[in-house]
């Protein structure tokens, strides 16, 4: 399924470790899905949540951000529309060089154990490099991340650049992840982008949170916690709910 990003304004965050909602139509009107996390998940609670969300929006892209080669598999590669590999510019030189290594690395043994299917499922499906800033730094993402150190504005903005200009990935991200940080950051991000598409994640849980990041010039938001925790918040910051 090809994505067209300027129609994409609203992404859900999944996480394949905590408990998947008993009704899923309260995705509807989401325009994407991103399936991802850290403790807890492996490929195949992975590829059970990535096939419940098709089930249920089946016309909404879903996409997998690994954070370990353990979290991939040749099905759930098949499974969704590409694949996010985040690169966290204030984080450790794992997070940003060394995990792709290993992932890489990972995958391309797989592929060569299996008559290269694994290598050909992913010439096949986009992978996307993100560029992250976490600015967070009581979250489990900059403590997994080793991020001890938040941006500026003028950082922020600066890494932003860096994603279009130097890296030419097609997303940039400014994460808060738990905590809202408000649209100081993703207004210095703006002014700088062009063509890269800008997410903020991190404690949307209103539509007035909503609105003002989106008119701070983020191209979507990004909502995962009250996904999980609160139905009836992140139906809210559905802008077409």
């Amino acid at each position: 399924m090809a994505i067209d990003w300027g129609e994409i304004t609203h992404i859900t965050k999944v996480d394949p470790a905590k408990a998947l909602p008993a009704d899923l139509d309260v995705l509807e009107g989401t325009d994407l899905v991103v399936v991802g996390g850290s403790d807890g998940v492996t490929a195949a609670n992975a590829l059970e949540a990535i096939q419940a969300i098709r089930r249920a929006i089946p016309a909404t892209p879903v996409l997998q951000e690994p954070s370990s080669p353990a979290h991939v598999s040749r099905a759930t590669v098949d499974a969704v529309d590409a694949i996010v590999v985040p690169a966290v510019y204030n984080g450790d030189r794992d997070h940003f060089v060394g995990k792709h290594v290993d992932i890489f690395t990972e995958l391309g043994r797989n592929g060569a154990s299996a008559a290269s299917e694994l290598t050909t499922a992913l010439l096949e499906t986009p992978i996307l490099g993100v560029g992250y800033v976490i600015q967070h730094l009581e979250s489990a993402a900059a403590a997994t991340s080793g991020v001890d150190t938040a941006y500026t504005p003028d950082q922020v903005a600066g890494a932003a650049l860096a994603t279009e200009t130097l890296y030419d990935f097609p997303i940039f991200y400014v994460e808060y992840t738990g905590r809202y940080g408000g649209s100081e950051d993703v207004d210095a991000a703006a002014r700088v982008l062009e063509e890269t598409t800008l997410l903020y994640g991190g404690g949307i849980d209103s539509r007035e949170k909503a609105r003002e990041i989106l008119a701070a010039g983020a191209d979507a938001i990004v909502v995962g916690d009250c996904f999980h925790d609160d139905l009836e918040r992140f139906q809210a910051t559905i802008p077409t709910a």
